[in-house]
């Protein structure tokens, strides 16, 4: 697990190109990319002239740069601040030389979810590198984890986003992934998210391709940054105000704030970002609405007048942006960063909506997460399926044209069953039995797809059965069933509703003796109705679940 050990304040620089974490990279980078050359630096110098023609033309060619910059920007951080870098299109070699380009490897594309329109959805990733920083953060030389994970859907009208925040402790599946110098690293059934970046050498590609297992939603793009960036960024901006609903003072992250709001940059905005001991019950989820309220106040600042309309700011602010980021090849160029900046500025802030997939602490550690269902599936089915949750709702896509959670793991929600059969009333969701967590169940795959019974161990535990685990494939079995021994129809029972499975699923097994526990044997109708349910995106989100408003400046951490 990576630790999140906090040092003093650096004075380190920014941390070593991504060559230097073993990620391959595409990087172009001029000698003269300090300092703009003194023709572009000279906007900000040209007021002044007594001749009124002269103002009136410097006036309008102002306004039209206005215009045009309002059109670079809008959307997440790194997003926002790539509309930015557009903004200065003068600088556009100087720009494009800054940013680094990973190319990723996702494998089979038939196993991967289904477009969904032109929805986009983008992978923001915040890694917890700590090379090149010495001891200034502690754990030196990390070659850092997925410690922050968004993933950014637009909508296909643009009338709306969702941000989804991924906690770093939620355990989940990571697949094989492949480098791409073709080395295969081998992936790990049950292990925190975090491990899916760094760990064995993984890259963004494999946090890619485990974003897309755990939620069945197509990923089209990422995004990284790391503490470097968050400490230019925040500066590059003029600071970004944050508020404090009491006084905070937590010696881990070295953040000391009082009662109020304040306007932090550098290091203090990234001590902020980092604070989990001092605020709420003191670990990760905790964590995650101030990096939401920092990312809307950010996404405010960098919208703002007074950020728009100085060349010297903007300047500053393009510099910075697209030296800290990282991006996959598709957009690593200031064109394409342009392009997907121009799609994005289109939705208003009052439509961006941050929430953090629904959670429990996992029966088999407290100091971890599992997903909380139904609510995590029907969050899922809800983005998969292009639904707002506020604002203008787009039109939910069409049977065929949705991912909608297109995997039987993401299709967790009720009814997605394994059976076409599945129960739509409140009771098919019903919670395990209190003795699920010790109940053994060999998942055995019967359906002739591959990789149905990984996806259903990690279901089984995401709903509490901590001892599922996957057993030798099962000939062809045109439904699926449980088989239990004497003493344990309870248990079989309770399993065939928590999956939504018709009751004559149920079936004693002489064969199994009493120390024995369930075995389920997935049938042809798996992924078929895993398939089916998944065309039908759920319309409403879960009871309670946690948002953040983008144009909302009255959150506070608590």
């Amino acid at each position: 697990m990576q630790q999140d050990i906090h040092g003093a304040t650096p004075d380190a620089g920014r941390a070593p190109s991504d060559p230097a974490r073993g990620i391959p990279v595409q990087r172009r980078r001029t000698p003269a990319e300090a300092t703009p050359p003194a023709s572009e630096a000279a906007p900000e110098s040209a007021a002044g002239g007594g001749r009124a023609a002269r103002r009136r033309a410097r006036g309008a060619a102002r306004r039209n740069r206005r215009r045009r910059l309002l059109k670079w920007t809008g959307g997440l951080s790194a997003f926002v601040l790539v509309a930015g870098c557009g903004g200065a299109y003068y600088a556009y070699q100087h720009f494009n030389n800054n940013i680094t380009a990973v190319k990723v490897q996702l494998g089979n594309e038939a196993e991967r979810p289904k477009p969904v329109g032109d929805a986009m959805n983008i992978l923001v990733l915040g890694s917890d590198s700590r090379e090149g920083l010495g001891r200034s953060y502690g754990d030196e030389g990390s070659a850092g984890h997925a410690d922050t994970t968004m993933l950014f859907h637009v909508a296909k009208d643009r009338t709306n986003a969702t941000v989804l925040s991924i906690p770093r402790d939620l355990m989940v599946s990571v697949p094989d992934c492949q480098t791409p110098d073709g080395k295969t690293i081998p992936g790990s059934p049950r292990t925190m998210f975090n491990n899916s970046l760094g760990q064995e050498g993984r890259d963004p590609g494999c946090t890619w391709k485990t974003v897309e297992k755990l939620t069945g939603i197509r990923v089209d793009h990422f995004v990284m940054v790391d503490f470097e960036a968050v400490k230019t960024l925040s500066t590059a901006v003029g600071g970004v105000e944050v508020c404090a609903a009491k006084d905070i003072n937590d010696p881990d992250s070295h953040l000391k704030m009082s009662k109020g709001r304040h306007v932090v940059q550098g290091d203090e905005a990234l001590a902020f970002v980092r604070t989990r001991h001092a605020v709420g019950q003191g670990g990760d989820l905790s964590r995650i609405p101030l990096q939401q309220q920092f990312i809307s106040s950010m996404i405010r600042s960098v919208k703002s007048d007074d950020t728009l309309t100085n060349p010297a700011k903007l300047w500053k602010l393009a510099d910075a942006a697209t030296k800290a980021l990282t991006v996959d090849s598709g957009i690593g160029s200031v064109d394409k960063l342009t392009e997907l900046a121009l799609d994005i500025s289109k939705v208003d802030t009052e439509h961006i909506t941050f929430t953090t997939v629904p959670v429990l602490d996992d029966p088999a550690d407290e100091n971890r997460l599992v997903l909380k269902q139904p609510d995590a599936g029907q969050l899922f089915s809800m983005v998969g399926g292009d639904r707002s949750l506020t604002g203008p709702a787009a039109a939910p896509q069409a049977p065929g044209t949705a991912s909608a959670a297109a995997t039987p793991e993401a299709a967790q929600a009720a009814p997605a069953a394994p059976s076409a059969a599945a129960p739509s009333t409140p009771s098919a969701a019903a919670a395990p039995a209190a003795d699920a967590k010790a109940l053994r169940v060999a998942v055995r795959n019967g359906s002739g797809t591959p990789g149905q019974a990984q996806q259903t161990v990690d279901r089984l535990q995401a709903k509490g059965y901590a001892r599922a685990a996957t057993a030798a494939n099962a000939p062809v079995a045109e439904a699926t069933t449980i088989a239990h021994p004497a003493g344990k129809a309870a248990e079989a029972a309770a399993l065939a509703t928590a999956l939504g499975l018709p009751a004559d699923a149920v079936k004693a097994d002489p064969k199994l003796g009493a120390k024995d526990g369930l075995v389920l044997v997935l049938g042809k109708d798996a992924p078929a109705a895993a398939a089916a349910a998944a065309s039908a995106p759920a319309t409403e989100a879960p009871k309670d679940l946690q948002r953040v408003q983008a144009d909302d400046t009255d959150v506070c951490a608590k």
